[in-house]
């Protein structure tokens, strides 16, 4: 698999990412780190807890993170899981639960995705 593949897989923009970090070995790398970031991990334990101001936090830092890396499907799911936590409220919105999932899945997708890629290119 090549990285091109893995960026469509996933639902990404390859031309995009090229554009702030113009070689494969630095994308690979930032990929590579991703799945490292703990952002989407703070968000499940943030929503299972029902902590509203701790899973915009998480959210919203998943959103940046795969803003700079033009992973485009998860970032999108992630701003619109920011948008609903947004609301200054107490409690996560009901709303909120079905948009998580969809945050979730996309999460998956693009993390197997990344782990193909990384497999494939170490043989």
């Amino acid at each position: 698999m090549t990285i091109q593949e893995c960026y469509q897989q996933f639902g990404g923009d390859f031309d995009e990412v090229k554009k702030r970090l113009p070689n494969e070995i630095l994308i690979k790398k930032y990929i590579a780190k991703f799945l490292d970031d703990s952002s989407f991990s703070d968000l499940c334990i943030a929503m299972e807890e029902g902590s509203r101001e701790r899973s915009f936090r998480a959210v919203h830092t998943l959103k940046g993170v795969c803003s700079n890396l033009s992973l485009n499907k998860l970032m999108l799911s992630a701003s619109k899981l920011t948008e609903i936590l947004r609301a200054n409220a107490e409690k996560i919105p009901e709303e909120a639960e079905p948009i998580f999932e969809e945050v979730r899945r996309d999460y998956e997708l693009t993390v197997n995705a990344i782990r193909t890629y990384l497999d494939s290119d170490n043989k």
